[in-house]
């Protein structure tokens, strides 16, 4: 089963955390599952970037993201080319390393 690494984040996982994932699940759906709430605000849809993350390690074994996705991504803030959406990001065997960024643009929120 991979892992995800989660770096320490000041607001949402301040501790840092490592979590287990499922094949084929999202890298969003395995964070919430396992209590590390990142943000997101458009029902997990590829609409907003508001569930951006930067993969550290394990980038390549991701499928690459799609024109939608890229075109999502160009409007998120701190950018990097190893940017993806949590929502679209699915797990595949290898653990990822995610960091989160410092900042996001989010004008709603989906608190569970």
């Amino acid at each position: 089963m991979p892992k995800i690494i989660i770096l320490p984040h000041a607001t949402h996982c301040p501790q840092g955390a490592v979590i287990d994932a499922e094949r084929g699940e999202s890298v969003l759906d395995a964070a919430l599952r396992s209590g590390v709430d990142i943000e997101h605000a458009c029902e997990k849809s590829c609409a907003c970037t508001t569930c951006h993350i930067l993969v550290r390690e394990g980038f390549a074994s991701l499928e690459p993201a799609d024109e939608l996705e890229d075109d999502q991504l160009d409007k998120a803030w701190g950018l990097e080319p190893d940017s993806r959406l949590g929502c679209q990001a699915i797990v595949a065997d290898q653990d990822l390393v995610i960091e989160l960024p410092k900042y996001t643009i989010n004008m709603v929120s989906e608190k569970r």
